[in-house]
């Protein structure tokens, strides 16, 4: 029986740094028991990423690159169990601070750099992504909720974050697609911003306008992270036809609406078979 995340109040502290620079931390934020589903989650869809890679004859998949850089998309999907940290108190409490009275789930994925081999990951905004990859630009900002399965330095490879009052970046900016890597690139300036050196379960959350990267993983072992995004809207692509990534309803007017249907509109991701024809399509 997974232990239930119980519910904690984000301080005026986290607000006012959320506001001002685009991220807050919150320490110890995730239970034991939760941690340890989490790492039994990523092991699972990690193996299934190097399955399909396999099937296809391929070493890299959108951003996935075997041994070196994992990005299992929308696990829940497939794994329920994965609701129990998504859909809890700690995760209603966030929403309700830092983005207010309604929330969806748009999405989740396990993020994991390969021991000693783990590349980087280049400076973006999370709505650099929306919007090169056939996204509603008028979409409105949601929020990322990063969680690292283990401790996590710069040695091997935790997130760096820009802050907003330092970058003076508040609004989407052009990202340009990195060919070798598939990443898309929003900023390539000097500021190295801030890493993220934390205990495994302690979160940051940062707004989808926030500038982040992270760095190479030297060490002899993995670096996992789940991630999970929450949007106060449905986002949707271009043409406003599809879903451009999930949209389970969470919240809607501060209270649990979970059990809702989501919109009748056709997902996106499912109009695509893996990741490169999504960057294909990007491309023309």
């Amino acid at each position: 029986m997974l232990e239930k995340m119980s519910e904690f109040d984000v301080s005026e502290t986290e607000r006012r740094r959320f506001r001002d620079d685009g991220y807050a931390v919150f320490e110890n934020a995730v239970s034991p028991d939760l941690l340890a589903m989490l790492r039994e989650e990523c092991a699972y869809f990690v193996r299934r990423e190097d399955e399909k890679m396999d099937r296809m004859g391929v070493d890299q998949l959108g951003i996935t690159h075997r041994n070196k850089r994992y990005h299992a998309a929308f696990p829940m999907r497939d794994r329920p169990i994965l609701g129990a940290y998504l859909f809890s108190d700690v995760m209603k409490s966030i929403c309700e601070a830092l983005l207010g009275p309604d929330a969806y789930l748009f999405f989740d994925g396990f993020v994991v750099k390969g021991a000693e081999a783990g590349m980087k990951l280049a400076w973006h905004q999370d709505s650099g992504y929306v919007n090169a990859v056939d996204g509603d630009r008028n979409h409105k900002p949601y929020i990322t909720v990063w969680c690292p399965l283990d401790d996590v330095t710069e040695e091997n490879g935790t997130i760096s974050i820009l802050p907003a009052s330092q970058s003076g970046i508040r609004t989407a900016v052009p990202h340009e697609f990195d060919p070798p890597s598939n990443d898309w690139v929003g900023y390539s300036g000097s500021d190295k911003g801030l890493p993220f050196v934390a205990r495994a379960g302690t979160i940051a959350v940062f707004g989808s306008l926030t500038l982040h990267s992270s760095g190479a993983n030297t060490t002899p072992k993995l670096r996992r992270a789940y991630i999970s995004q929450y949007s106060p809207e449905p986002v949707l692509t271009a043409d406003r036809s599809m879903l451009w990534g999930n949209a389970v309803p969470f919240l809607r007017n501060y209270t649990s609406v979970l059990g809702e249907p989501v919109p009748n509109l056709p997902y996106r991701i499912d109009r695509l078979s893996h990741g490169n024809e999504q960057l294909k399509s990007a491309n023309g």
